[in-house]
């Protein structure tokens, strides 16, 4: 299916596969379960700011076959680092160079090693427990996979009346600009095989990389599906997203997007050459 009507994959509890991204059969797997496994890695990206104490509670959702978390810590002052060492003391901790949550999630899908990669937030609002929903998607089939809090099986604990609204009209947007069906827009919740990434050329730093990847995964011909999932209310602390602001952020990300569709297009094969991106994931548009 096109990348332009996404799949809309149900929870599946029950995962077995033998083959890796490109198809070819492997030796190497990754147990799921005493009768379940896969033969990729995963990776988690986890970026976070001043989130100690949300980590015991996000470390703990996370199943024990993820291959590797990376924690991309931009400049905490609250110790998040050492709290991420102590709950799991082979987590890959980088220190963010720049600013802002593109940013950060740039650096992260850029020292990742596994051959899948799972983006979650580090406030407890992302459920770790939901990741084998992304991954399934993936070796069934996906390029690349967003969570959905609007599909049957998803939902919110947390949107606020101003943050549905301003959701609803940029994924409308969105949809009619770029052909898209997506149920969700400004989620952060994704996955992505790693061969992938090149293609997503991040050069954001601030809440609205959710959109860009969204945006650039269909404008390059991507397999895209959708997933259901939770979000709940962050556990401690404060949001740095503000829905005005960021909203209108996001409205500009769209448009400046749009006029530079064509340019982002044609620059396309090369970069999937660099990427080793598959010939039918460009047959997809």
């Amino acid at each position: 299916m096109s990348a332009r009507t996404p799949h809309r994959t149900p929870h599946r509890s029950v995962l077995s596969v033998s083959v890796n991204g490109s198809g070819n059969a492997v030796e190497r797997f990754t147990p799921l379960g005493p009768l379940i496994a896969i033969s990729p890695t995963v990776s988690v990206v986890v970026p976070a700011k001043n989130e100690a104490k949300n980590l015991p509670h996000v470390f703990s959702t996370i199943p024990s076959w993820v291959h590797e978390i990376v924690l991309v810590d931009g400049h905490s002052t609250d110790g998040t680092p050492e709290v991420a060492k102590r709950l799991r003391p082979d987590v890959r901790v980088v220190h963010q160079r720049g600013k802002g949550k593109g940013d950060a999630l740039a650096e992260g899908l850029a020292a990742c090693t596994g051959d899948i990669i799972v983006m979650i937030d580090a406030d407890g609002s992302t459920d770790g427990h939901e990741i084998i929903r992304f991954v399934s998607a993936l070796v069934s089939g996906a390029d690349f996979v967003k969570g959905s809090r609007y599909l049957a099986g998803g939902g919110s604990a947390d949107l606020t009346l101003s943050r549905r609204l301003g959701n609803s009209v940029l994924r409308w947007i969105v949809n009619r600009l770029f052909g898209t069906r997506y149920t969700d827009l400004c989620y952060g919740y994704n996955a992505v095989w790693a061969r992938h990434v090149p293609l997503l050329r991040l050069d954001c730093d601030g809440f609205e990389v959710e959109t860009v990847m969204n945006i650039r995964a269909a404008l390059a011909g991507l397999r895209v599906h959708e997933v259901p999932s939770f979000e709940q209310p962050r556990i401690h602390g404060e949001s740095n997203l503000r829905a005005v602001r960021d909203g209108f952020r996001v409205l500009r990300t769209i448009m400046r997007e749009w006029r530079g569709r064509r340019r982002f297009t044609a620059s396309v094969p090369a970069v999937a050459t660099v990427g080793a991106v598959a010939a039918d994931a460009r047959g997809a548009a």
